[in-house]
């Protein structure tokens, strides 16, 4: 992917596309349909035209076609997660998390408010130690020394163990290792890999342990008590995942049913304690890379939701979308696919992760890891998982939020719906006939759209556009 230059009003270009884009005597469509994005900086261009068809007699009862559109393509949202690519839609995707999330901790969207005195915790699993890093201690309010030992000694390098700088919050070396030769990079890209395993095999086992110290079989406990969560990865400095989630304790038919009255918060805590500690995730051997077994770190958060202070499920919901629409690209790294022919000295990421990529790429290439996609997946350091899931019973989902505001924008009959005055019982076939013309915003354009929705522009603009 080529990147155009970048959009700003110092850039010639950029400026001579937006005098041109505010004297076409199309601008009020287009600007009335760059509102109605939101302010998407990706949108995808399509061709094509939408027919509706009496179902009865086969004719013809209205045709939309891009023709009258600007450019002669209709503009829809991208729909991205990453922030770091649109951050309107990245906004939208947030806004919907939140309240996918909160809906589960609060009620609403399907879900009763009784879900407010079923059991729940907000779990933090983090990754364990591949070797010491800078990072911010803060102790009582103050910034704390990162490794303070002066007499630490060297490490077989050469390089100091130890580091008194107290680092601000923006400081770049935060992350990064206290020696780079020393750092276990295969056990990081490795985590990164397994981590959504990891995480199903700890709610495999999180379920065990409750059913044992309730007494109760597997099935016995599917007849009573059901586990709902919904959990988001973040990405550490250093550039391993780690996994934020609310587990919820529900009755058999999850958030309408009540839990027996020994599935309490203790229960719970004791059983997320256990089975974040016992469970294990084997890596498959390679020439020059033994088999291990991967777990957790040895910091597990456990923490009930409140209604007040620090942890109510305001604050949850916001921290778990907030982590949803970011990526690998927060710890320094590419937010695109490395592809052969990249070259990875020349690649803007910081020296931590081009190291993380090498590896990925070096492991991706060995037959006894290829399940693993290593390669395909370097961008984001191993990490291959969703961001952001939830279980089946945990509240809405996102397409029921996203089909309610298709709903909604068809209520109120924007034209580039296709929306037409017909009663519900009319039989009207849709055909609807679409082409791919590119995707993207020319830099002018992207000026444009910034300022008549107030969307911050990311440092690059791309601008595909159709070449059949």
């Amino acid at each position: 992917m080529s990147p155009a230059p970048i959009a700003s009003l110092h850039n010639p270009a950029a400026v001579r596309q937006m005098a041109t884009r505010l004297n076409g005597a199309d601008f009020a469509r287009w600007a009335a349909r760059t509102r109605a994005l939101g302010g998407c900086l990706q949108p995808i261009r399509l061709r094509g035209h939408i027919d509706h068809i009496d179902a009865l007699t086969g004719a013809l009862l209205h045709r939309y076609s891009t023709h009258a559109e600007p450019g002669g393509v209709l503009r829809v949202a991208c729909k991205t997660r990453r922030a770091s690519r649109c951050p309107a839609c990245a906004e939208t995707y947030r806004a919907d998390t939140y309240q996918l999330v909160r809906a589960g901790l609060v009620g609403g969207k399907g879900v009763p408010q009784t879900v407010t005195t079923h059991p729940a915790a907000f779990v933090t699993l983090t990754a364990p130690s591949f070797g010491p890093v800078h990072t911010r201690r803060e102790k009582s309010g103050a910034v704390m020394p990162c490794h303070p030992r002066r007499n630490a000694g060297t490490c077989p390098h050469g390089r100091p163990l130890s580091c008194t700088t107290r680092h601000a919050a923006d400081d770049p070396a935060l992350g990064q290792p206290l020696c780079g030769d020393c750092y276990d990079y295969t056990g990081s890209v490795l985590f990164n890999a397994l981590a959504p395993e990891l995480w199903r095999r700890f709610t495999m086992a999180l379920r065990r342990r409750i059913a044992k110290t309730a007494g109760l079989t597997l099935t016995e406990l599917r007849e009573v008590l059901t586990v709902s969560f919904a959990k988001v990865a973040e990405y550490q400095r250093r550039g391993v995942v780690h996994f934020h989630a609310v587990v919820r304790l529900d009755g058999p038919h999850g958030p309408t049913s009540t839990p027996p009255p020994w599935a309490t918060f203790e229960h719970l805590a004791h059983a997320v304690d256990h089975a974040a500690r016992a469970v294990t995730v084997p890596t498959p051997a390679a020439p020059g890379v033994p088999a291990r077994a991967l777990t957790w770190g040895t910091q597990i958060d456990i923490r009930p939701i409140t209604s007040s202070g620090d942890l109510t499920d305001q604050a949850v919901a916001g921290y778990i979308a907030k982590y949803a629409t970011k990526a690998a690209e927060c710890v320094g790294t590419l937010d695109r696919r490395i592809h052969p022919s990249d070259n990875l000295d020349a690649l803007p990421v910081t020296t931590h992760a081009r190291r993380l990529i090498a590896e990925c790429l070096r492991l991706g290439g060995l037959e006894e890891l290829a399940d693993l996609r290593l390669a395909e997946w370097a961008h984001m350091l191993g990490f291959r998982g969703h961001f952001s899931t939830k279980s089946r019973r945990y509240s809405t989902t996102l397409g029921a939020l996203r089909q309610a505001r298709m709903a909604h924008n068809q209520q109120q009959r924007e034209i580039t719906t296709g929306r037409l005055p017909f009663e519900d019982d009319d039989q009207v076939l849709v055909v609807a006939h679409w082409r791919y013309a590119g995707h993207g915003l020319s830099p002018g354009d992207a000026l444009l759209t910034a300022a008549l929705t107030g969307t911050p522009l990311p440092e690059l603009v791309t601008d595909r556009r159709d070449t059949a």
